[in-house]
């Protein structure tokens, strides 16, 4: 995507991220469903991102279709991005699976209680994605046009037999659409929603010298406390530092170095 696209993708998630504490599997699976039909119909495609229709009358199209046949949560998200401006008719069905997709890493990492369910999503992928790429036949398999969505994913998950559910519901969707791509590297873009869904859990410090254990014990309670969950902390030493520590967790960071003080400093007196 870009431009434009990005702008709306990003919008999307942004309103996606206020329910997704309380979804369930089950919206992203309906996610899946309403991309599945859209790639089914290319003039249905042009109809809901057709720039030169109002975004009511779009949102209106989108509703009239899937109001009732799914949830509406599902209904309220297609709406949305019926409404919204893109660049290519395809740019709306890869928004609608990258929603699909983050709403079930999103559960995961709810009902396993954060980062280590989001680990054993992703190693859960992982497994799928090793056991295929160690074998020819389970490749073409996957891939046989004769053979049924049903089929290629039933499978799938014998190949996978331990896998958490929203591992199944994102393996399933990979061979069953996987939209132009091999289902492994469809598999792999779901691993990388996982790894930016993690970034939420780690926070990589950077201090000029070595903490001692008092140390990291009273700053992993007080980031703890200031993000309001069990982070995972990873300690870079960078002696040109000078002084202070330097934290990133996710796109923010908080940094209380000396050069960054001393830096404002200057800004403020040459201002």
């Amino acid at each position: 995507m870009a431009g434009v696209s990005d702008e709306s993708l990003a919008a999307a998630k942004e309103r996606l991220a206020a329910v997704l504490p309380n979804v369930t599997l089950r919206l992203a699976e309906e996610l899946f469903g309403v991309l599945g039909t859209l790639d089914s119909s290319a003039g249905l495609r042009r109809s809901m991102t057709d720039p030169s229709r109002p975004g009511k009358d779009k949102e209106a199209l989108a509703r009239r279709l899937f109001s009732g046949k799914v949830s509406a949560d599902a209904e309220s998200v297609v709406a949305s991005l019926a409404a919204s401006r893109w660049a290519k008719p395809r740019d709306i069905g890869d928004a609608l699976e990258t929603l699909g997709a983050t709403v079930a890493v999103a559960v995961a990492e709810r009902d396993a209680g954060g980062l280590g369910g989001l680990e054993g999503l992703e190693n859960d992928l992982f497994t799928f994605n090793q056991v295929v790429g160690g074998s020819h036949d389970l490749q073409r398999a996957l891939v046989e046009p004769q053979a049924s969505d049903e089929a290629k994913g039933a499978l799938a998950l014998k190949l996978v037999p331990r896998a958490g559910e929203a591992a199944k519901v994102l393996i399933q969707q990979a061979v069953s659409n996987p939209r132009g791509l091999k289902p492994t590297a469809l598999v792999e873009r779901f691993v990388e929603l996982v790894a930016e869904r993690q970034e939420r859990w780690i926070a990589y410090v950077t201090v000029s010298r070595p903490f001692s254990q008092q140390q990291l014990d009273r700053l992993q309670a007080g980031l703890d406390g200031l993000y309001g969950r069990n982070l995972k902390i990873t300690v870079d030493i960078d002696r040109q530092l000078v002084g202070g520590v330097r934290v990133k967790v996710g796109d923010e960071v908080i940094d209380a170095s000396v050069i960054t003080r001393l830096g404002e400093l200057r800004r403020q007196l040459a201002g």
